[in-house]
Formats: structure tokens, C-alpha cells, sequence
């Protein structure tokens, strides 16, 4: 299990460029032919590993509703985000893969509500699984995020 950790502080720290090297004005930008920017992204990774390794755990989460409902699946950016947002989910990126390292140590996973992904009908069965399934899923919004970059 240590090696998902590390690779999810990989991408963690790939993503973190992109809040360093972009201007908020950047970050909110939807270029053209494209249904979202680089700060909706980062809020979706984050919002995603939530949803998928505490909530269907039956845990409580580390983020609020309210970022749930901005960045959930079948979300686009309904809003331009302000530098106090950007600095919120810059805190979580990576407060947030930290206490799951820890609670996976203290080995809080116990139960998991088994969830089919829409990305190739993969099935989770528990945490570990998630873990796995979020850092794939980190990867391809990383790509989409390096696409994006091109047009801003």
C-alpha cells in the first residue's frame, strides 16, 4: 500500500506546479473546445478521492459539501474561483493524502460500499482498491490538465 502513497504524492506534486505557475486568471480559464480549467480539475481529484475512499467507506470526509457540489463528478466550473479557494484546495491536495495515509495505518478502512466506475466498468471492492482507481483517475485529469496548459 505504501507504493499508492507515493505514487499519489507524485502526482500530488504535479499538480501543485500547476497552482504555482499559473495566474489565477490561468487557473479559471476554459480555452476553447475544452468543458473545464486546471482549478476545476485539481478540486475534482481532490473531491474524488474523497468520495471514492472515505465516503464509500462509510467515513467521514475531509472536505466540505459544498466543494463536493463544485467539483463532484458531472460538474463543470460554474463560477470563477477566488485566490482564497485556490489557496483552500492548495491546503487539501495534499492535507488530505496525508490523513489518508494515516488512517490507513490506523486501519480505519473496515467496511466499503462496492462501486462500479464509469472508466471501464472497473469494480472497487474497499480503500485499497480506491487508492488505486483514484491515483488512474489523478493521472488521466493530470493529462487533461496538460492539454489545457497549452491554450491558456
Amino acid at each position: 500500500m505504501n507504493q499508492l502513497f507515493d505514487v499519489s504524492a507524485t502526482s500530488r506534486n504535479m499538480v501543485s506546479k500547476f497552482l504555482s505557475g499559473y495566474t489565477l486568471d490561468q487557473l479559471n480559464t476554459i480555452p476553447e473546445g475544452f468543458s473545464n480549467n486546471l482549478i476545476w480539475n485539481i478540486g475534482h481529484i481532490i473531491v474524488s478521492q474523497q468520495l471514492l475512499v472515505y465516503k464509500l467507506s462509510g467515513l467521514p470526509m475531509m472536505i466540505s459539501d459544498e466543494l463536493v457540489e463544485k467539483y463532484k463528478k458531472g460538474t463543470k466550473p460554474e463560477h470563477i474561483v477566488t485566490q482564497a479557494e485556490v489557496d483552500k484546495i492548495k491546503s487539501l491536495l495534499f492535507e488530505t493524502i496525508q490523513h489518508t495515509k494515516v488512517d490507513y495505518d490506523n486501519k480505519i478502512f473496515k467496511n466499503y460500499t462496492e462501486y462500479t466506475t464509469s472508466t471501464g466498468d472497473h469494480v472497487l471492492r474497499n480503500a485499497e482498491d480506491a487508492m488505486a482507481f483514484s491515483n488512474f483517475h489523478e493521472g488521466l485529469h493530470i493529462g487533461n490538465m496538460m492539454s489545457i496548459r497549452k491554450f491558456i
